[in-house]
């Protein structure tokens, strides 16, 4: 049995039940082969208000020290940070205020052989700092921005590659992550691609699809696009599309920064009686969605590997995407959807009206889908831990 400490700051919880539930999923299905356990050590920002209106930091504040979920123990210890130059000094921080933590976990009979660790910065960076004072060896997947963005950052950079050498293996949810690695000068010998799989258990065609959009008034062919509203994730190209795509819905599913801006642009553009705002759903409603939706659209700027794109697909749902990432690696056939040629409200209706002169059936696209299964991921992470432990 391999003993892990799943190390992230990505990890949901009670107050913020979807946030980093990637990482909960594929760690799900790693414990499923009952040879691995784990503790998982979720760290967060401390802040002492726990009232709305100071925003993500109160959501934070309102996360309890100790949880259990799908039966796996989850702490959630507090570290500092510092106003402004907090990005930078984010790993040392984190990491020493784990440092005594993990250490009494030691002592009180709770070893771990590894860490796991998830994002690469700062979490990963700080998980690093912790396996030299632990003398533990340190597993850390890059996901997305930690490796496409963070780096532009010289600080960063240096402490991502600083833990790229030190660490014992490095995984990529996409061959495109590994790419932007090896830009970086990290050792390719030391990095493995790991795609995202998908549930396709939970994940499915239901069969009540027309009573389902019935009841959600979809009277017409009907767009989903789902993630964080911010500027990144696209939802305000979303929006303005519909002005040039006057027979279609749109559903948002998520929060965010932007909600306000956005739901001001659709009032703008009077398009309130085509689009709604679901905000925050669990995943039974959001495969309930997907399976009403005609397409999933992610029009994002950034992506490591979206799960989203997954998890519609083995909802029998086709895909409108931008080409960033990893999503050119889900995309790559014609019966999962159509890639925009830009990022931009002409790319993206240009992409929809591609897909609905000739679009793929559900089953299909479901069939698509089951080459996604989470077994090859699975394998994979067992293979790679037992090679850091020399076993």
């Amino acid at each position: 049995m391999i003993r892990t400490l799943t190390f992230t700051t990505l990890y949901p919880n009670e107050t913020m039940p979807r946030h980093g539930i990637f990482v909960e999923n594929r760690l799900r299905q790693l414990l499923a082969t009952n040879e691995v356990e784990t503790r998982v050590l979720a760290p967060v920002p401390w802040f002492p208000f726990r009232h709305k209106r100071f925003g993500s930091y109160a959501a934070f504040a309102r996360v309890p020290s100790h949880e259990r979920r799908h039966g796996i123990e989850i702490d959630h210890p507090r570290y500092p940070i510092l106003p402004k130059v907090g990005m930078y000094f984010a790993p040392w921080f984190m990491a020493s205020a784990m440092r005594s933590l993990t250490a009494k976990m030691i002592r009180n009979g709770r070893d771990f052989d590894l860490i796991d660790a998830h994002y690469f910065y700062p979490d990963g960076v700080a998980a690093v700092l912790l396996g030299q004072w632990l003398n533990k060896p340190v597993v850390i997947t890059a996901r997305g921005s930690d490796v496409n963005l963070i780096p532009q950052f010289e600080i960063p950079r240096r402490w991502i590659s600083w833990a790229a050498r030190r660490c014992a293996r490095i995984i990529t949810v996409s061959e495109a992550l590994a790419i932007e690695l090896r830009k970086l000068g990290i050792n390719s010998t030391k990095v493995n691609t790991l795609r995202n799989g998908v549930d396709l258990a939970f994940f499915h065609p239901i069969n009540n699809r027309d009573a389902v959009r019935d009841k959600n008034g979809l009277d017409r062919p009907t767009l989903l696009s789902v993630g964080n509203l911010i500027e990144s994730k696209g939802h305000h190209i979303a929006i303005d599309s519909l002005r040039r795509l006057p027979e279609f819905k749109l559903l948002i599913a998520g929060d965010g920064d932007w909600r306000a801006k956005l739901q001001e642009q659709v009032m703008r553009l009077g398009l309130g009686e085509r689009v709604r705002f679901l905000g925050t759903i669990s995943q039974m409603q959001l495969r309930e969605f997907y399976n009403a939706a005609d397409a999933l659209v992610l029009v994002s700027s950034r992506e490591g590997m979206a799960n989203v794109l997954l998890e519609s697909l083995a909802c029998g749902t086709p895909l409108v995407s931008t080409a960033v990432g990893g999503t050119p690696e889900v995309i790559a056939h014609k019966n999962a959807g159509v890639l925009m040629q830009e990022r931009s409200v002409s790319g993206l209706v240009d992409a929809v009206r591609e897909l609905f002169s000739s679009l793929p059936t559900r089953s299909d696209v479901r069939a698509y889908a089951e080459r996604f299964n989470w077994r090859p991921t699975t394998e994979g992470q067992l293979s790679i831990f037992r090679e850091a432990l020399g076993l």
